[in-house]
């Protein structure tokens, strides 16, 4: 038998849906002011949301997205774990966080994205972004391609490595979409997202994430920062068999967003069973079109050390806290570094005879001549301008 619910009933219905999501945060426990989603990652099973539709910037989140449609190309046989990855003038350019390897360096692919996504280095995203499709616009354009397809409405992306632009932006909820397809689809990775460190030849480096190691089950998965963002982060931990992922946006510091995070996911795993809305069927509510700047609240008159993707791990005049102290273990370090590239070239760095582009910088016309007809300034300035890298924030 057929059944048509009269528009006035389809209408309450709607309404009554939507009072039941935006109501969920006050049932699951005390609100917060920043947007959050906590869910389980077997189902997508929301235990708790508030402003999860709210644009924001994402930060180093966006390495997420970079890395997600990394592993796509490579499941598209578009590029190997061992194909090179060179650095170009464009990502050596870019600011901190980064590596600082120098124009022409060559890694393996495997390695970069290590490094991408645990040293967060802006320079490596920008060099797979570019290897990986060519420029930074074309692969802003996989990135946007990826977020539609995933069902991400509320999300945008100009860059690979989340330096600030006004019009790079998420939403908790899309991040949630995000993680689910990572973890689902490319589990082999999973590894990848709770190394505890990084050795580059003698050099460690800690994972920002201060929950690895630290929360009991941690097991990724990125953070985030710039100062219009504040501190960003996405924590998943698994006990029992049970994974839980937790987005926090807008933190007003490295060890609260670590603190804010642990706390939800405790407050998960202590609900065992979750509300019956999945991320995918949350239905939009409140402002989905403006954007918070935190920019004057977390960097205004705040010294450099504040403004940092770096956690003050070990302070003793700072407040206690589980994730400022060090490791009660030696870290376990992943080595990383330049070289070992034996891998097939990336095919978006091929020309059409399969040869390699050369970066050669294009010879411009000397000042104490003339232009030649077609090479005037406006042109070439427009022309340019959206190639510009954002400037950066922190």
């Amino acid at each position: 038998m057929h059944v048509v619910i009269a528009k006035p009933l389809r209408t309450f219905a709607r309404h009554a849906l939507l009072a039941c999501a935006v109501a969920l945060p006050a049932l699951a426990g005390p609100a917060l002011a920043n947007p959050t989603i906590v869910f389980d990652l077997e189902n997508g099973k929301i235990l708790q949301h508030q402003e999860a539709f709210k644009r924001w910037y994402p930060a180093s989140l966006t390495k997420l997205m970079t890395a997600y449609v990394t592993f796509r190309a490579i499941a598209a046989g578009e590029v190997r774990l061992d194909s090179p990855i060179k650095v170009t003038k464009r990502s050596a350019s870019e600011p901190p966080s980064k590596m600082g390897f120098k124009p022409g360096s060559v890694m393996r692919l495997d390695n970069a994205l290590k490094m991408m996504l645990v040293k967060s280095a802006n320079d490596v995203a920008m060099a797979v972004g570019e290897n990986i499709a060519g420029s930074q616009a074309a692969f802003a354009e996989r990135m946007n391609a990826e977020a539609r397809r995933l069902g991400m409405t509320g999300s945008h992306f100009v860059n690979p490595n989340g330096l600030f632009s006004p019009d790079q932006y998420t939403t908790a909820r899309d991040l949630g979409l995000l993680v689910m397809a990572i973890r689902t689809e490319f589990p082999q990775y999973a590894p990848w997202f709770s190394i505890e460190g990084l050795a580059v030849g003698k050099k460690q480096i800690p994972n920002y994430n201060l929950l690895i190691g630290r929360y009991p089950g941690a097991d990724g998965m990125k953070t985030g920062f710039v100062c219009p963002s504040g501190f960003n982060m996405i924590g998943s931990a698994t006990r029992d068999g049970r994974t839980l992922v937790a987005v926090v946006l807008g933190e007003k510091s490295a060890i609260t967003r670590a603190e804010t995070v642990a706390r939800l996911l405790d407050h998960g795993f202590a609900t065992p069973t979750p509300g019956w809305l999945t991320v995918a069927a949350l239905p939009s509510y409140g402002d989905t079109t403006s954007i918070n700047n935190l920019n004057d609240e977390i960097c205004r008159k705040k010294p450099a050390k504040e403004q940092s993707e770096a956690p003050p791990v070990g302070d003793k005049n700072a407040a206690k806290s589980p994730y400022r102290k060090k490791l009660d273990h030696a870290p376990t370090l992943v080595a990383v570094g330049l070289g070992g590239a034996t891998g097939p070239i990336p095919k978006a760095m091929l020309d059409a005879s399969g040869q390699e582009y050369a970066e050669v910088p294009l010879p411009s016309w000397r000042p104490d001549l003339p232009p030649p007809p077609g090479a005037e300034p406006a042109v070439i300035g427009s022309a340019t301008a959206a190639q510009e890298p954002a400037k950066a924030v922190n």
